[in-house]
């Protein structure tokens, strides 16, 4: 039977769209199902306000009237204007396995992009750098963390076979394992050691009774020391307001830190725990009885994942960085979450992936961003 793509135009279509993954994921151990509440606020125009300054269109793959993929056609115009580009962008990108699927979405996609004057294609992104994006191609063996997927071992093939090449891996590095700290390098600890009688820079863990103080300070933060990254584009106040709102639930003090120097916040730390361990256990709903278990599966927790360190660009060779990675160590001694892992990083971020491995890190996922031209 021929596909038939169409967009996605009733509620019905969205629950369709949303509930794809349950299907191709079903016999997959390592896949876990998102909140079905939360992907629906992601994708309500409404509701997320990315859409303040973007536009997109969902489509879903129909073969004999059941749906066997789907994939968001988007424009980041504040993405765009921050990088001087006009990509179009991909994301929420599943299917079977089936290079006439795959061609059919992304097809779809990129003469949608196309009518909109896009010169380059660029995903998957769900729906910026600021948000889950890549495609696993390394590391199919581990189960995701908080706020990441796992795919098939066959989307990257898919894609490419589509004409798309590499644009960026983004690298995930297991740290505060086994004899990890052991391998540390002495130089992290001296640089930790030096921070606060050299630089008068001080550590502190992130106050929840402070929250709208501190979700302002690291949002200083992340402007400032994520700006010339790949693809990265600025939060609105209004984006952050929201993030904010979804990871105060999560927010454990003991693994959120900020560096101050005179008052002045020089670097943040935003460690979560990961409570992929926990939405494993609800299938995707916390009613009627999800909560239980989340619950249950809440105190169980025992991995974090470093979500975002940053330092001023003017701090960065102070030793900050090393200084929270110590401090991480010894939190995963104090704590039920001895382990876990950092990023993503870039793979094109040489001195963070070089601090990995001064830290006894080893890469054990990867994601993949790729382009095509649509000139």
């Amino acid at each position: 039977m021929s596909i038939d793509v169409r967009p996605v135009s009733s509620r019905r279509d969205l629950m369709r769209f949303i509930k794809l993954p349950w299907r191709l994921y079903r016999d997959q151990p390592n896949w876990v199902p998102p909140l079905i509440s939360e992907r629906k606020r992601h994708l309500d125009r409404a509701r997320n306000p990315f859409f303040e300054h973007a536009e997109a269109e969902y489509f879903l793959a129909w073969r004999d009237e059941k749906p066997v993929g789907r994939i968001c056609a988007h424009v980041d115009h504040r993405l765009n204007e921050v990088q001087g580009n006009a990509w179009g962008l991909f994301g929420f990108f599943e299917c079977e396995q089936d290079d006439e699927v795959a061609s059919a979405l992304l097809g779809t996609a990129e003469a949608w992009l196309r009518e909109r004057g896009r010169d380059r294609m660029v995903g998957p992104f769900d729906f910026s750098t600021n948000h889950e994006c890549g495609v696993l191609v390394e590391g199919h063996d581990k189960r995701p963390q908080i706020l990441e997927f796992w795919h098939h071992p066959y989307y990257g093939p898919l894609i490419e076979g589509q004409g798309f090449s590499k644009a960026m891996d983004l690298l995930k590095w297991e740290l505060f394992i086994g004899d990890a700290r052991k391998r540390t390098l002495p130089v992290i600890y001296e640089l930790a050691e030096k921070l606060e009688p050299e630089h008068g820079i001080r550590l502190r863990h992130m106050r929840k009774r402070d929250f709208e103080g501190e979700v302002r300070r690291f949002m200083d933060i992340y402007n400032s020391a994520w700006e010339k990254n790949w693809a990265f584009v600025p939060l609105t106040d209004t984006e952050l307001r929201a993030y904010a709102k979804e990871l105060k639930p999560i927010l454990d003090e003991n693994w959120a830190m900020v560096a101050e120097k005179d008052g002045e916040t020089v670097g943040a730390a935003l460690t979560l725990p990961d409570y992929n361990q926990v939405l494993a256990k609800v299938n995707g709903r916390l009613l009627p009885f999800g909560w239980v278990k989340a619950l249950i599966a809440r105190r169980k927790i025992d991995a974090v994942r470093v979500f975002a360190l940053g330092v001023k660009p003017e701090y960065q060779h102070t030793g900050v960085a090393a200084a929270f990675y110590v401090e991480h160590y010894e939190m995963a001694e104090k704590t039920p979450q001895s382990g876990g892992e950092m990023g993503w990083i870039l793979e094109a971020n040489v001195a963070m992936n070089k601090a990995m491995e001064a830290m006894g890190g080893e890469i054990v996922k990867r994601y993949r961003l790729y382009e095509k031209e649509l000139g």
